[in-house]
């Protein structure tokens, strides 16, 4: 019998999926990610912190917020978000990631708007055009994915770490492992019997589950640099703003069509493409989902309150 083992939980919550020009449809860009009930925000367009409590997540436990780029439809939100926290009382400091500009924007806001705020607010800042490591903890690592838009702007690639191996509980017992040594063969030593018998690790373990990835490409033209950089991930959120039919459009404006994102999804060998950051001019976005299933069939369309488990 091996060691009863219940995955992490790994989530994406959308908050929202709609693109610069409001609708009755679609949220601005923000999302949540969930890992271990560690909260990390992606974008926060304007009335992020409504969708944020409609979907009945926890304020206390999101501490990083990380702005891929700085058009309004994906951090005008920021100000009213900081203000309902404080309204809220919190004391944790706020960890803001972006390009180096939002600190020059956006601290006039909290200067005048939340002059008694009773927490810190820090930026971190990115170079929107480099590959970084820009956080990291015992359990997940994330990396900026250079993008190509208007004005600098940035993806963001979530990768869990490698677990320790997961115990095979009938050979501990029938090798009479004491509890104390446990730790070490996990990290990969060999047990050895008051006989002097060699166990090797890999008898008393069976491997963990391969680690999780999320992968977020927010306003970009088709791109194929990224590709090395999202290849193989879980689950990909990839921008679609166009229709093929409207081609020019995103040529102009550096965005994607949804075949353009397929593409992407295909060539990276991606497990699950989501598409979002939709256009106003579509009432109905199965015209973007038919597009994409033609090239990647495993496609879903982003919607609001949306979650996606890894």
């Amino acid at each position: 019998m091996t060691e009863k083992v219940s995955m992490e939980r790994f989530e994406v919550n959308i908050l929202g999926c709609g693109s610069a020009l409001p609708t009755t449809k679609h949220v601005l860009s923000s999302q949540v990610v969930n890992l271990r009930e560690k909260l990390f925000m992606i974008d926060c367009g304007e009335g992020t912190q409504l969708q944020f409590r409609a979907m009945k997540l926890h304020f206390q436990k999101l501490n990083h917020i990380f702005i891929s780029h700085l058009h309004g439809d994906h951090c005008l939100g920021l100000p009213g978000f900081i203000s309902t926290l404080g309204l809220l009382g919190r004391t944790t400091d706020l960890n803001i990631y972006a390009h180096s500009d939002a600190k020059q924007l956006f601290e006039p806001f909290i200067n005048y708007f939340c002059k008694e705020l009773s927490y810190k607010v820090y930026f971190h800042f990115f170079n929107p055009q480099e590959k970084e490591m820009i956080y990291e903890d015992k359990s997940l690592k994330i990396t900026t994915i250079p993008l190509k838009h208007r004005i600098p702007c940035a993806g963001f690639l979530f990768e869990e770490k490698p677990q320790s191996p997961h115990i095979v509980r009938d050979m501990i017992d029938f090798y009479h492992v004491p509890i104390s040594q446990i730790r070490a063969i996990k990290e990969g030593e060999h047990f050895v019997t008051p006989e002097g018998k060699i166990v090797p690790h890999t008898v008393l373990t069976r491997p963990a589950e391969p680690p999780r990835k999320y992968a977020y490409c927010s306003d970009t033209a088709y791109y194929e640099k990224i590709i090395p950089i999202i290849e193989n991930v879980n689950v990909l959120y990839h921008e679609a703003t166009f229709s093929n039919f409207d081609l020019a459009r995103a040529k102009e404006t550096f965005h994607s069509s949804a075949a353009q994102a397929a593409a992407i999804a295909k060539a990276a060998n991606v497990s699950q493409l989501i598409i979002g950051h939709f256009s106003a001019r579509y009432p109905d976005e199965q015209i973007l989902l038919h597009e994409a299933t033609e090239i990647f069939p495993h496609t879903q369309l982003a919607y609001e309150k949306m979650i996606l488990k890894l």
